[in-house]
């Protein structure tokens, strides 16, 4: 059989640098070619869309690739292996080279036999192309197998005497592989009933962790923005080359490019969707972008990236994501570009070429995503798909108004990307937004009873002990102002009996005497736990250590009443034991050893767990060293670490730079606050904003708030001492200050922000090791300042 290549393709062959799973790529791409064209004839196909990859078992192994395809004839099996030729569309396949083969065998190996047969052939027929032995004439050995079923088809490489960097790498990265091909074939898994199988495991597709269809957000109170938005644009066909794929501009005989007549008339149609991630990500985010169902581009974040058609090379301005930027972001999506040629090695499109500039202005726009920079550079405001997300969820505070998850105070960030894990899993819990989504809900629900119980507390005139023991009848007032009568020992006694009991008095079925109701059974105890409860993200995870196992813990705080345990004692934390290593945790934060003594829930039911634990194991630990091992292990993110805690101060400070700078702006104090930088601090703000890729002149600082982005951090802290009216009394921070008559109450409500934001500010700025008690109080001064924001208007 002759292979002869042309001079071109040999010149091209040697430049061209394919990695493992690009090689491996190459071959299935020409058996999933054949499968699409069975499947849009509608023809029924015996024995399924199935390619299977073995790879070798040691470095004299052999790789195989299988496909359940039509198989060739002889003629046609010759071409597919001629270097430089190729019988396939630059518009309709996958294979779009006819040296993909070439290149993709010979970099794996020196020996590539290829056999097919079709349904009815009586043989195998085939090649043996054995790069040690190929001369001059470019002649290869033909090879015939016995074929046992005359209904078998399809065709089989088998490529050996494997480079042995090769070989070493498909030995250990199988796993890898099934995760980058799952990847990358990702829709064609999804929506053909086509199948992979890389060493004798199935490929999943690898889909993204959006919110649903339903999800949206409201922007500026006004405008509706959905979570997922479809795009589909057809434009004017074109007339395309069948040889080299260039659009021609107009009607013409030959192609202008290369002189084929393989010229015909082609839809150019750009359709996708674009949505938001259930979880923040440093890296997978992004936009992949498709051709005929394969993915050249995956978590790309070129669109991100505003380019000025007006300025020099080099003048790329980020735009997402800039506030929380050590976050990363959650902005993906999947556009299909099937008339956009794409480079030899199929990693990029050919971005010169006009298609994909105006596929870009659809999903994107032509201007600037942030509208500040838009109307400066003097655009209409962006409308495009990409800037309406961006606009409606280029913020990551936790809560309904971004489609973000909380605990009450702030993001679950480390939770969200947790389940994450879980839905590429497949863990069918975690398959539908509805965790995610309950997070959202019981964070908005956490939130309102702080401001309840902070209101409450605030109130003057609540009643006292005295009353306390007046309504509950025991002990009486003689006239107004005057102290309750003492209660007696044994009214103590009884006190202290019915504050143990469950309020569940409280679900007292009649009137009925005590001695006729009938006692509450455990399972309707823990029922009306279910029922008076919501889902405790910060603490539902797997709990325990290599050691002595683990429990999957979903974890409740109640709403009403108080937990007791199964001898009616109260209890802050109760566990309740379901199928397998599952169980439900309830907390009650009413409890006074949350609200007196200030313990951290997550102490007390991490002992719980470790009594589970232990005596499941038989450990030899002590209790104690049980309950380090299972923090460590099952809760990190608590750790009294420093680079941890500086990038939560770090967070919550970029929430109150925006705030500040939107206040600013509303005021039109910008000015009188940009006077308050000293030298050394606007020599520091330049030098942050040419870092961040902004780059002001110093005479336009101060006419608009945008500088306070840039300023050193504990110049907020100056700034806010010096122009409190600007930021207290629920403009930025809840504190009161014009809202008393006071200056010694001013002082002290101004002292209490200034302390928080102090604390956070430096931690912000000298990232270094601290003492924990330290780390401690910044960590607190986290919290509070958090609750000290003002209610986002």
């Amino acid at each position: 059989m002759k292979i002869t290549p042309s001079a071109r393709v040999l010149r091209m062959l040697g430049e061209i640098e394919f990695d493992e799973w690009q090689c491996i790529a190459e071959l299935i791409d020409n058996a999933f070619d054949d499968f699409t064209e069975i499947h849009r004839s509608g023809t029924p196909w015996a024995g399924g869309y199935r390619v299977s990859v073995e790879l070798p078992d040691s470095a004299q192994g052999q790789l195989v690739i299988t496909d359940t395809g039509r198989g060739m004839t002889y003629d046609r099996l010759e071409r597919a292996v001629r270097a430089g030729w190729s019988g396939n569309d630059m518009h309709d396949k996958l294979g779009l080279f006819g040296m993909g083969f070439n290149v993709s065998t010979a970099r794996l190996g020196k020996r590539t036999r290829v056999l097919t047969t079709r349904q009815g052939d009586t043989e195998w027929i085939g090649v043996e192309i054995d790069l040690d032995r190929i001369g001059d004439d470019f002649e290869a050995e033909d090879i015939t197998e016995p074929k046992a079923d005359p209904n078998e088809h399809g065709t089989r490489i088998v490529i050996s005497r494997l480079h042995p960097t090769r070989a070493a790498w498909l030995r250990k990265n199988g796993s890898a592989l099934r995760n980058i091909l799952g990847q990358v074939y990702s829709w064609l898994l999804l929506e053909r009933p086509f199948e992979l199988w890389i060493g004798g495991f199935q490929v999943k597709p690898v889909r993204h962790c959006r919110w649903g269809e339903d999800r949206s957000v409201l922007y500026n109170n006004k405008e509706r923005i959905p979570a997922y938005i479809e795009i589909d644009q057809k434009l004017e066909n074109g007339l395309a080359c069948g040889d080299c794929g260039q659009w021609q501009l107009t009607d013409r005989d030959a192609c202008e490019d290369c002189g084929s007549n393989r010229l015909t008339e082609r839809e150019r149609r750009v359709h996708g969707w674009l949505g938001i991630q259930r979880y923040m990500h440093k890296n997978d985010y992004g936009i992949d972008f498709l051709r005929n169902g394969r993915k050249i581009l995956r978590w790309d974040k070129q669109l991100f990236t505003w380019r000025n058609p007006d300025g020099a090379a080099g003048n790329e301005e980020p735009e997402y994501p800039v506030d929380l930027a050590h976050q990363g972001g959650r902005i993906i999506g999947e556009i299909h570009l099937d008339h956009v040629p794409v480079t030899y090695q199929k990693d990029a499109f050919e971005y010169g070429d006009r298609s994909w500039r105006s596929a870009v202005e659809i999903v994107r726009g032509v201007a600037p995503l942030l509208p500040r920079r838009a109307a400066d550079m003097g655009y209409e405001e962006n409308d495009s798909p990409l800037a309406l997300l961006f606009k409606a969820f280029r913020r990551n505070d936790a809560g309904r108004r971004y489609l973000v998850p909380g605990d009450g105070r702030k993001p679950i960030h480390d939770d969200t990307r947790r389940w994450g894990q879980e839905f590429r899993r497949g863990n069918p819990d975690y398959q539908t937004d509805e965790r995610w989504w309950q997070a959202v809900e019981d964070h908005e629900a956490a939130k309102s009873r702080g401001k309840n119980d902070k209101a409450a507390a605030a109130t003057p005139g609540r009643p006292d002990e005295a009353a306390v023991l007046e309504a509950l009848g025991f002990g009486g007032t003689g006239t107004a102002g005057e102290p309750s009568t003492p209660a007696s020992d044994g009214d103590a006694s009884k006190l202290a009996t019915e504050a143990q009991s469950p309020k569940d008095v409280s679900v007292s079925r009649s009137s009925a005497p005590a001695s006729e109701q009938r006692p509450e059974t455990k399972q309707e105890r823990v029922t009306r736990y279910m029922e008076s409860s919501t889902t405790y993200p910060a603490l539902s995870r797997s709990f325990g250590h290599p050691r002595v196992g683990f429990v999957e813990v979903e974890t409740r705080q109640l709403t009403a009443g108080g937990l007791t345990d199964e001898n009616l004692h109260r209890t802050p934390v109760l566990l309740d034991q379901r199928a397998g290593n599952s169980l439900v945790a309830f907390l009650d934060l009413d409890h006074p050893i949350f609200q007196k003594f200030g313990a951290d829930p997550a102490d007390l039911l991490l002992a719980e767990v470790a009594v589970l634990l232990r005596v499941r194991a038989e450990t030899e630990w002590s209790h104690s060293e049980l309950i380090a091992a299972i923090r460590a292990e099952s809760l990190p993110a608590t750790a009294l670490d420093a680079q941890l805690i500086s990038a939560e101060a770090q967070e919550l400070l970029a929430e109150i730079r925006h705030r500040m700078v939107a206040e600013l702006d509303r005021t039109g104090e910008a000015e009188k606050a940009y006077h308050f930088l000293s030298p050394d601090e606007l020599t520091a703000t330049e030098h942050a904003m040419i870092a961040n890729g902004k780059v002001t002149r110093t005479a336009e600082l101060g006419t608009n708030g945008e500088f306070l982005l840039h300023v050193p951090a504990l110049f907020l802290v100056r700034l806010v001492e010096s122009l409190p009216s600007a930021f207290m009394d629920n403009r930025v921070f809840q504190g009161v200050y014009e809202g008393v008559a006071s200056a010694s109450a001013r002082r002290l409500s101004l002292a209490r922000t200034v302390g928080y934001l102090s604390d956070v500010a430096t931690q912000a700025t000298f990232a270094g090791a601290s003492l924990p008690n330290q780390l401690l109080r910044t960590r607190l001064s986290i919290r509070l300042l958090a609750d000290d924001l003002a209610e986002e208007k």
